[in-house]
């Protein structure tokens, strides 16, 4: 659990990740969206506004720009988390698995909390037949939100393909 230690050091985030495991769904709710706003919101304003212009790009299928988009933000801010997960998103949807490994795991040292990436590293594995890989991201991002009904079928279906 070292890659829980290293975030909870941090007493507005050791509260979040709490919140995740409490019982009261509107809690955990509650938390998830406040994580999400500090990783989207990480670089101030400017970071968001560009993240939200890749976003734009992607859901319109233009992949070459957004992918662009990201790259540059990348380049002048290599630290940004949410960066490198929204490019692993846009490999993602292209297919391009390894590549978004790649970014997963960048996000993931350098936020070791990140259920998002956790749960892509998870089907970047699992859509390779990676099934045991898959299961240890899964199980990853269990740990850090262990009422994640997604994350448990998707271990229990990459449980049942190994077999």
């Amino acid at each position: 659990m070292d890659f829980l230690n290293n975030a909870m050091n941090e007493s507005p985030v050791s509260v979040l990740l709490d919140d995740l495991k409490n019982a009261d769904e509107v809690v955990r709710d509650r938390a998830t969206r406040e994580l999400w706003r500090m990783w989207f919101e990480q670089k101030g304003l400017v970071g968001l506004e560009t993240l939200r212009r890749a976003q734009i790009l992607l859901e319109l299928r233009d992949f070459d720009k957004a992918e662009d988009i990201l790259n540059t933000l990348l380049v002048k801010h290599p630290d940004f988390a949410e960066a490198w997960n929204r490019r692993a998103v846009l490999h993602y949807i292209q297919g391009h698995y390894l590549k978004a490994i790649a970014d997963c795991e960048a996000v993931i040292r350098l936020n070791s909390i990140h259920f998002g990436a956790l749960h892509g590293l998870g089907l970047c594995h699992m859509a390779l037949g990676n099934y045991k890989a898959a299961i240890q991201a899964f199980q990853q991002a269990l740990a850090v939100q262990p009422y994640s009904l997604e994350n448990q079928r998707l271990i229990l279906e990459c449980t049942f393909s190994l077999s």
